[in-house]
């Protein structure tokens, strides 16, 4: 009987904690993002763990784009410049790897984090937003290692062509520039994903995404000439045409979901389509009043 009264009062007190609403209170709010956070961290250590005995392999990898470089007659090495480089390159190899096959999960913990604050109609959205978010992100990286292939002898065949001039270049450098344009491209991948999440979410509407058309095609170009400059335009029309596609493919499902439901650009959404963090003190007062 005491043990019964003591988790009755427990749980007394976790309701209490709890407003009118049955939203989280803030120490909730921070104690479930720590668990997030921990779920996160230890999912990437231990894939980093695997980063770190399938090292040889992504080794022979990365060293790509500088056999193609040599293949065309270009000068250039990679440098370890000190006793301890060869560790420290693997230890952010790892790291890397680590977080690249760790980025499924860090979304879901992302998404299970943000979920409580959202309707039920609203979560069904997870499933098709993880089920093309997360193969697109890794289709994003894949089409960043093969810039850096495309950019790498580019970037060298602008070093002067001389008996003694050679080029060194240090590793983490290169490993630095090469995590960064793949991530890159997973995420330009990933956000028309989120484009639509927003519009089934209510926050945008496809309207107001297909005002920035224009902008859409201009970005889309500037970031792939940026990424993959190569002297070849055929190339650089095919990947700005991949990165534009997705992004128009997000607007007309966002359009289409828009004329399900009925909406207008001049139209609110219903309670039962928004999202929670609408819920203002109006409608509040609304339920005083009654």
């Amino acid at each position: 009987m005491a043990s019964d009264t003591q988790g009755r009062e427990q749980d007394a007190k976790r309701r209490s904690r709890r407003d009118p609403e049955g939203r989280m209170a803030l120490g909730e709010h921070l104690v479930e993002l720590r668990n997030r956070l921990v779920i996160s961290a230890i999912t990437v250590l231990l894939l980093a763990i695997v980063g770190w005995f399938v090292f040889p392999w992504v080794f022979e990898a990365l060293k790509r784009p500088f056999a193609l470089a040599s293949e065309q007659g270009l000068k250039a090495n990679l440098n370890f410049q000190s006793i301890g480089s060869g560790l420290s390159v693997k230890l952010q190899m790892s790291a890397y790897v680590g977080l690249l096959l760790s980025s499924p999960m860090i979304m879901l913990q992302i998404w299970l984090f943000v979920m409580p604050g959202l309707h039920k109609n609203e979560r069904k959205y997870a499933v098709g937003f993880f089920g093309s978010a997360i193969p697109l992100f890794f289709i994003g990286c894949a089409a960043g290692y093969w810039a850096v292939n495309q950019l790498v002898p580019v970037l060298l065949s602008f070093t002067p062509d001389a008996d003694q001039v050679e080029q060194l270049i240090t590793y983490d450098e290169y490993l630095n520039m090469l995590v960064k344009t793949m991530l890159a491209f997973g995420i330009a991948f990933v956000i028309p994903v989120v484009m639509v999440l927003l519009n089934f979410l209510g926050i945008v509407r496809g309207k107001t995404m297909l005002k920035a058309w224009r902008w859409i095609i201009f970005l889309s170009v500037l970031f792939t000439a940026i990424m993959v400059p190569t002297p070849e335009p055929i190339t650089l029309l095919a990947m700005s045409a991949a990165m534009a596609s997705l992004f128009f493919a997000a607007i007309v499902i966002a359009l289409l979901h828009d004329r399900r439901k009925g909406v207008d650009e001049e139209d609110e959404l219903d309670d039962d389509q928004a999202s929670s963090l609408d819920d203002g003190p109006s409608s509040l007062d609304e339920d005083d009043g009654r």
